[in-house]
């Protein structure tokens, strides 16, 4: 070890990194990578309705608006949560690119909701979208959070038997709701 740190390397500065920027629109790319990634994109009062003419039973909301739709209390041990029909989260930004949804742990009380839950609603404002992955890792830079994911869509799978599987990881759909 001490013969490594004896070592002079010469310093040299890291390359600049372009501004990758998308041609067109970044909410109807959003909408295309979503679409894409098998996810459903919805406006508020398309949404409202779906839920309310849906026949859930265990819906859990934490996002703002829709707090309303939640048909209990989220429970202090995740373990309550194995029936879990449909969580509606806020997402903190969106990246065009691909579709993928950032979530950390400041609207995660329990890390399971996203992959537990049988449907899954991301609540994003349009304002929040990123046109590609460059710019969202910087705006998540060196934030301090114990748990952080990107949901880009349903969970899905095919290797088993080299056959699709929609939901074997996590939520069997995903609806992001621009707002």
């Amino acid at each position: 070890m001490k013969a490594i740190r004896q070592v002079q390397v010469e310093k040299k500065s890291l390359p600049d990194i372009p501004d990758f920027k998308l041609d067109g629109e970044l909410v109807d790319l959003f909408i295309r990578a979503i679409q894409a990634n098998k996810g459903e994109v919805m406006l508020v009062e398309e949404f409202k309705h779906w839920v309310s003419s849906s026949s859930f039973h265990s819906v859990v909301s934490l996002a703002e608006p829709f707090q309303s739709f939640s048909t209990f209390e989220l429970p202090k041990d995740p373990h309550h949560l194995n029936h879990l029909q449909l969580t509606i989260l806020e997402g903190q930004f969106g990246v065009a690119e691909n579709g993928a949804i950032w979530l950390d742990d400041s609207q995660l009380p329990h890390r399971i909701l996203p992959f537990i839950t049988e449907h899954l609603v991301i609540v994003l404002p349009k304002e929040k979208l990123v046109d590609t992955l460059h710019q969202a890792y910087e705006q998540i830079g060196d934030k301090h959070s114990g748990f952080g994911l990107f949901v880009a869509g349903p969970s899905k799978t095919a290797d088993i038997e080299q056959s699709l599987v929609i939901g074997a990881h996590g939520a069997k759909s995903l609806r992001v709701v621009l707002d």
